[in-house]
């Protein structure tokens, strides 16, 4: 498309005019970021899924689409704030903060396991352990890590955050290399 085309223009018109009559169930935009391209889905409570690239969108937002139902949009205007505050955070590594939503999370344990890496501050790291611990569950690392792997909002609730007890940065949705770099970006000092 040219930049004189007026498809997109007229397109985001729609997309905002539907959000402002009530008659979505959520928006989306791609964003092009130094950690690669990110989708971002947003529900009228917050944030609801960030996808990283390596995962196809027609599965992010079918994984929305059960939850919230299938009037999902794109709209760069209708998730400006929380596009801004992740690339933000993606400069100088502040957590970014914006509503969420965690109608994608089932479970009490998983719920507050979330709860708990969202309170982690930026710069510092915990173990599956200690984050079980955190939960109320002293003892249930492997639950604390599937929660993490689960996480429909990594960034936001910084999973990458979680270290294995042994060493090293272990696991992430995003690959070690994403998890190494955003720990990096937060001065995170990861043992040997």
């Amino acid at each position: 498309m040219s930049p004189d085309d007026p498809l997109p223009r007229l397109l985001e018109r729609l997309a905002s005019s539907a959000v402002a009559a009530g008659e979505v169930d959520a928006v989306f935009c791609r964003i092009d970021s130094p950690i690669g391209r990110l989708l971002l889905v947003q529900s009228a409570r917050g944030v609801v899924r960030i996808g990283f690239e390596e995962e196809p969108e027609a599965v992010v937002l079918g994984e929305v689409a059960e939850r919230l139902g299938p009037r999902i949009v794109e709209s760069r205007a209708e998730t400006v704030d929380a596009r801004e505050a992740l690339q933000a955070y993606l400069e100088d590594g502040t957590t970014p903060s914006m509503p969420v939503d965690l109608t994608l999370v089932s479970g009490p344990f998983r719920r507050r396991v979330l709860e708990e890496l969202a309170r982690i501050p930026s710069g510092e790291v915990v173990t599956y352990g200690g984050l079980a611990a955190r939960a109320g569950r002293p003892g249930a690392a492997r639950a604390a890590g599937t929660a993490c792997a689960r996480n429909p909002l990594p960034l936001v609730i910084p999973c990458h955050r979680v270290v294995p007890g042994s060493g090293g940065v272990g696991s992430y949705a995003g690959g070690p290399d994403r998890k190494r770099a955003l720990l990096t970006l937060e001065g995170a000092v990861l043992g040997a």
